[in-house]
């Protein structure tokens, strides 16, 4: 094994400043104000104004925030828990159980990912109208609780991880299928499930676009509402803009550092297996 150079400790700190940086400042421009935004050179320092800008933020009439984030912590968490099961279980059902057309549907469940999901967006808005769910929240949860990636990540995670002489043994003990797939094959997944739930709910909670299309501004995620702080014809209320921003990439960092060490243990351990 090659040692670590004085040069690859660089490069490390390097990239991790340039990838710090844009959080560190976006929190500086919400920790002031509005002008330090533009200020020049730019602010390296916190200011004293946070909590000023977070009362403001969260008493703004113009984008309900706090129904933005629960809002938005309900349809990832759905959407997360959804794609997990329903992936975990076509991935097993494509890769180890023997049916008619099994691979014609692996292929189409690959094919799917290459269609981008903005030339979906109108056939969508038109089912939305004719379930009756523009507007509501189920219009951005429904159409997400399955991902051609996840059937695809779990198919090729169950090809590899489980053995078909587990599965045999399972049988010969007089399990049923769905009693396979819940006592075996889900134990052997979690490294997958874990790293896919976690993949699945930033996605989720960053949505933009269709949320944009099938929301209603009395009704929004967070990335809507924020989308609503900058609405002013006269003027940008950066600062506030900032703070909810601040607000909206904490969830994410604190699901970040609560899961990473498991994250990353699940990884060694699947590729270990």
């Amino acid at each position: 094994m090659r040692e670590a150079t004085p040069l690859t400790y660089i490069g490390l700190s390097l990239t991790i400043l340039l990838s710090v940086f844009p959080l560190w400042w976006m929190f500086v421009v919400a920790s002031r104000d509005t002008a330090a935004a533009s200020a020049r050179p730019p602010y390296l320092w916190p200011g004293g104004n946070f909590l000023e800008n977070l009362e403001r933020l969260f008493a703004n009439t113009t984008a309900n925030f706090t129904l933005g984030l629960l809002n938005s912590t309900i349809s990832a968490t759905a959407v997360a828990l959804s794609v997990v099961f329903f992936s975990s279980l076509a991935g097993f059902s494509l890769a180890k159980l023997r049916f008619k057309g099994r691979n014609v549907a692996a292929v189409g469940v690959v094919l799917t990912m290459a269609v981008p999901v903005q030339m979906g967006i109108i056939p969508l808005l038109m089912l939305m109208e004719w379930f009756g769910w523009r507007g509501q929240i189920t219009a951005i949860i429904v159409p997400f609780m399955v991902s051609g990636f996840g059937v695809f990540m779990m198919r090729q995670y169950c090809i590899q991880a489980i053995p078909d002489e587990l599965l045999e043994a399972a049988r010969m003990d007089g399990c049923s299928t769905f009693r396979i797939y819940w006592n075996v094959v889900l134990p052997a997944l979690r490294p997958a499930m874990v790293v896919l739930g976690l993949l699945t709910f930033m996605t989720q909670w960053n949505e933009f676009t269709w949320a944009l299309a099938v929301l209603t501004p009395a009704n929004p995620t967070v990335q809507i509402a924020i989308n609503q702080l900058n609405q002013s014809a006269y003027s940008r209320d950066f600062a506030l803009m900032f703070t909810g921003s601040v607000v909206a990439t904490l969830p994410l960092l604190i699901l970040f550092f609560v899961l990473g060490r498991q994250l990353i243990g699940r990884i060694m351990e699947g590729a270990i297996k």
